[in-house]
């Protein structure tokens, strides 16, 4: 926003006081009517000294009776003082020589704090105090604390605030009156003296925990902007041009009829959804989920391969060049013999292989693209880009998807479809209100054969028993991975490193092959490790969380993760994904060192107790919040700064419901709420 709106925005406030404000996101009158307090204090009362215990808030008049300054254990200033006849103590570990005569005896003071006990009786530590007259009047309101920043102190705010609400009457409700009444909300001025001058007798709790009807208010109006805003974005991709794929060919009937096992309901659904998108003159924008081995690479693969019948190019990108190579193996083994030219696309290519896959992605001769993140770089062109998958899409950043699409603009074949995947099930208050813009698919069963795989809680005291547990399954012709977080040691983290480990386990296993694999080994390097292991000559893999996704050998049938307590819910359940894909008995073995904080210990509850990967997600959700679902994509969608996804669903369902209305019977006031909250507010929203 230029300096010009900033001052018209704030005008009157002093430039400096201007500057901090802008810190906190603040850049015009109505922003500030929308930074509401983070707690109150109750300073409408007096507090009965006689009824109070150590631990309550308190609001006290006490007389001064003298003051002194002691110097042991440190420098500090202790206030003697008398409320209604009783000895208290202020005591002040930072104060100046200029406060000593506000404490001169025999003066009255307001004082607020949290009551102790302690050597000397009862005190208050660094309290909030004010000098008093006799009679003065208790605030009216109990008074707000808001967040702030450096050198904007809490008076000042406060002042602004009030500066604001007088200027509240003037602002527009953009709540037509038919909605605050069908769902029995306040107005909006009303809604923010609530908040900002609460008045005596109000429940400082039900403010604090914003269940407060003053909150509901203003949590559905964000979550309203929220929908909207998905509701265009869904709107504004309908204006677009895509090819029209309609109907799968020769190509994909060949393809399954190769496949040597038939597809799940749930990925025939899928991919019957897909299909239709891939019908309409519009893009694409659709997100398929499943769990870990749920078979979602071959549901793309389809996907693409209805793009190539219909003489469109296709491209596949992943986050690693294990995941992107394996995906590439797998599915150019599947379409060669079909007719279908792959292209390898990777960072690590060697100069003349990577100018020949581009040579035949721009003439069109390869129909089919896999690769890294170097799918992106400016020298990839295609000649008809028709489909874009993107797999693990919370990986990748809004403009690297988008970089894609631009690829296909710049040839002049309009939108490409578009197609992320993702392993880690996005529950259902994610998918209503951040993916509201996309259309989701849903693989929720897994192909037969799958046992399910079991979890095993390790003390790392009993770090010897599940090495001999490992030597015991890979004498069985079996194979394992050995997960540990770091690669060289830090001296941040006390953690075992894969290379000490990989040490460590071939000394104590001296009849195994034990490999290492980790992102830091050079590219060609890498994939030499993970084809000797998937060839079975290596029996256990060493590796840090680069294994992550992707990996598929059928043998593997352990998993040791190291140091599991530091791991996420959904970094563990991928992980123990990656074994018990051949039919065999899989086993995930969390190694975890005491002391456990207790987010650590509720994770590895939830890893132990659950396999289902979508019950996994509701509690990564509840215990972490949205961010660890949405990845790069919160660049692109408008964070929640008020409502809580896991307390206000029954709002969430209802700005859901009333965003369709408003947009169809009053864009007006479609259009003003949003400029409100996603215009005005983009610093805190992340729009």
């Amino acid at each position: 926003m230029p300096a010009e709106a900033d001052e018209q925005g704030l005008g009157g406030i002093a430039p400096a006081t201007r500057k901090r404000l802008h810190a906190l996101g603040i850049r015009r009158w109505e922003d500030l009517l929308l930074h509401l307090p983070l707690r109150y204090e109750d300073e409408t009362r007096l507090s009965d000294f006689a009824q109070v215990h150590p631990g309550d808030s308190v609001h006290l008049e006490v007389q001064v009776l003298g003051h002194e300054i002691g110097y042991r254990p440190r420098r500090m200033l202790r206030v003697l003082a008398s409320c209604d006849g009783q000895p208290l103590s202020l005591r002040f570990l930072n104060f100046y020589p200029s406060q000593l005569a506000q404490f001169e005896p025999g003066r009255l003071l307001r004082v607020s704090g949290e009551l102790r006990l302690g050597f000397n009786g009862p005190e208050l530590v660094h309290p909030r105090y004010r000098v008093a007259q006799a009679g003065d009047p208790l605030a009216g309101a109990l008074t707000p604390i808001y967040p702030t920043t450096a050198g904007l102190a809490q008076p000042m705010l406060r002042k602004l605030a009030q500066q604001a609400l007088a200027k509240a009457g003037a602002i527009r409700d953009t709540l037509p009156a038919g909605l605050r009444q069908a769902l029995g909300l306040a107005d909006l001025a009303a809604t923010l003296h609530t908040l900002h001058e609460p008045p005596a007798g109000a429940s400082v709790a039900s403010l604090e925990d914003r269940s407060h009807p003053a909150w509901q208010r203003l949590k559905f109006d964000e979550l309203l902007a929220q929908q909207l805003s998905m509701h265009q974005h869904r709107s504004e991709r309908r204006q677009q041009v895509a090819p029209v794929l309609a109907g799968s060919g020769a190509l994909v009937a060949q393809l399954r009829a190769a496949l040597p096992f038939a597809l799940t309901a749930a990925q025939d659904r899928a991919l019957h959804e897909i299909g239709q998108d891939l019908a309409q003159p519009h893009p694409m924008q659709r997100l398929l989920q499943g769990d870990v081995g749920s078979g979602k690479t071959i549901v793309a693969a389809l996907a693409c391969a209805q793009a190539i019948d219909h003489e469109r190019q296709a491209v596949l990108m992943a986050p690693t060049a294990i995941l992107a190579e394996q995906h590439f193996q797998k599915i150019a083994a599947a379409l060669a013999p079909l007719g279908v030219r792959c292209a390898w696309v990777t960072g690590s290519q060697k100069k003349r292989e990577r100018e020949a896959a581009l040579d035949a992605l721009a003439t069109g001769e390869a129909q089919l693209a896999i690769g890294t993140h170097a799918l992106l770089e400016d020298p990839v062109r295609f000649a008809r880009l028709g489909l874009v998958v993107i797999d693990e899409q919370h990986r990748f950043g809004v403009e690297q998807r988008l970089a894609l699409r631009r690829k296909s603009e710049q040839a002049g074949t309009g939108q490409p479809h578009q197609l992320m995947m993702s392993a880690t099930p996005i529950p259902r208050t994610l998918s209503m209100s951040y993916f509201a813009d996309l259309d989701v698919s849903v693989i929720d069963e897994l192909p037969p054969g799958r046992t399910p795989i079991r979890t095993k809680l390790v003390d790392e005291s009993r770090r010897h028993e599940i090495i001999e547990r490992v030597r015991a399954q890979c004498a069985l012709g079996e194979q394992a991975y050995w997960v540990c977080p770091l690669v060289e040691e830090s001296e941040a983290l006390d953690l075992q490193t894969a290379i000490d480990a990989q040490a460590e386990l071939q000394l104590a296993l001296p009849e195994l092959e034990v490999g290492l694999v980790h992102g830091r080994l050079p590219a060609a390097d890498k994939a030499a490790v993970m084809q000797a292991f998937a060839a079975g000559r290596i029996q256990l893999l060493v590796a840090t969380t680069v294994i992550e996704v992707g990996v598929d050998v059928p043998n593997a049938t352990m998993m040791v993760i190291e140091h599991a307590e530091r791991m996420g819910l959904a970094q563990l359940h991928q992980l123990r994904g990656r074994v018990g894909r051949g039919g065999l008995q899989g086993w995930c073995i969390l190694l975890f060192q005491r002391p456990l904080s207790q987010l650590a210990r509720q994770r590895l509850k939830v890893i132990y107790e659950l396999t289902d990967g979508f019950a996994i997600a509701r509690e990564d959700l509840r215990l972490r919040g949205p961010g660890e679902f949405l990845g790069a994509r919160q660049s692109g969608a408008p964070m929640l700064r008020f409502a809580d996804l896991d307390e206000d669903i029954a709002l969430l369902e209802a700005a859901r419901d009333w965003a369709g209305r408003l947009l169809a019977e009053d864009p007006a006031a479609a259009a003003g709420h949003l400029e409100r909250w996603l215009g005005a507010r983009a610093d805190y929203l992340k729009a």
